[in-house]
């Protein structure tokens, strides 16, 4: 943040500080879209742009202070109510809102799987996560996504091969909060990750040690194009050779970057070999990310179906290896627990 937008920051922070301490009706706020589209996430405890991210409380925390109610406008809408005010006119506005916050553990992940054969008591995983923000209807955030996981199974079952590590699909909620429901199933079931980034240690459960790989997909309707490495060199001629059958499907792009967060970071965090595909972005970032326009129609068909045969074909080819798949090295020593 440079000295620009940390002054326009702080300006922002004393405006809200200011409208929550003077009890406003409603906070409107400018839409980042134009073209009638709407960007919406959640509302916005005021903080102090100096704040560390990990210390700032969100809106929908029990603790969360009472808040201003926040309100994002279309562009043109917003506009036309300045140019009112500009104009000496005292525009009215009439609000029904209807809220509610949920019990902290009012969401599920949804899980399914094909049984193994000789190896079965290893897991191979792919997925997606099954929530969304409410402006559309999370079609490709993450719809698409979960569509794609539930098709590749699809695939798996019908062609009636019996992988020999058992794979698993793992649909999860709260990722839009931060990544919760995949967090909270890695923690129970394979280890977590304490202390902050500069000097965190890793405690790993048994079932860890039979844990091979996840795929993700969650980033829009785009087809599939390669696979982010998550920094792990080891991987690149496995993904190599994996990727030559969908050489003329367009997929062939290697990076050892990593991309935004989203669930496959819950694994990696803790050393589980966990990737998410790069794909076309299309839209996604421009028009469909957390806003109304997240619907149906901003699907696009035959990119799903290539995204989902290479779903199937990862989810196969490492359930097949002869070695469960390569890890990166951790800063800090791990300690499996139940494993001396």
């Amino acid at each position: 943040m440079n000295a620009e937008q940390k002054a326009r920051a702080i300006v922002n922070f004393h405006k809200q500080e200011l409208c929550d301490k003077e009890g406003v009706a409603a906070i409107l706020t400018i839409s980042g879209g134009d073209g009638g589209n709407v960007y919406v996430q959640q509302a916005n405890v005021a903080a102090h742009p100096d704040t560390p991210f990990t210390r700032r409380i969100s809106a929908y925390d029990p603790k969360a202070p009472r808040i201003s109610t926040q309100i994002q406008v279309g562009a043109e809408h917003y506009n036309r109510l300045v140019r009112m005010i500009q104009k000496g006119e005292h525009p009215k506005l009439a609000l029904d809102l209807e809220v509610s916050f949920t019990k902290e553990d009012s969401c599920w992940d949804i899980l399914a799987e094909l049984p193994g054969s000789d190896l079965k008591n290893e897991l191979v995983m792919i997925g997606a996560h099954f929530d969304s923000w409410h402006g559309g209807t999370g079609a490709t955030d993450n719809g698409t996504g979960s569509a794609v996981c539930l098709e590749a199974m699809r695939i798996l079952k019908m062609v009636g091969l019996t992988p020999r590590r058992t794979i698993r699909i793992g649909l999860w909620s709260g990722e839009e909060q931060g990544l919760l429901g995949s967090a909270a199933y890695v923690k129970k079931h394979f280890g977590e990750r304490v202390g902050p980034d500069s000097n965190f240690t890793v405690t790993l459960k048994p079932e860890a040690e039979k844990f091979s790989v996840y795929f993700n997909n969650d980033n829009g309707s785009g087809k599939v194009r390669g696979v982010y490495m998550q920094a792990n060199e080891s991987v690149r001629p496995i993904f190599r050779a994996w990727l030559a059958q969908f050489r003329d499907l367009g997929a062939a792009t290697l990076t050892l970057e990593n991309t935004g967060g989203t669930d496959h970071l819950s694994f990696d965090q803790i050393g589980l070999p966990g990737f998410q595909f790069i794909q076309d972005p299309i839209e996604y970032g421009t028009r469909t990310h957390h806003s109304t326009m997240d619907v149906f129609d901003r699907a696009q068909p035959d990119d799903l179906k290539q995204a989902s045969v290479i779903m199937a074909a990862f989810a196969y080819n490492a359930a097949m290896r002869d070695g469960q798949f390569p890890r990166k090295p951790l800063p800090q020593p791990q300690t499996p627990r139940g494993s001396q």
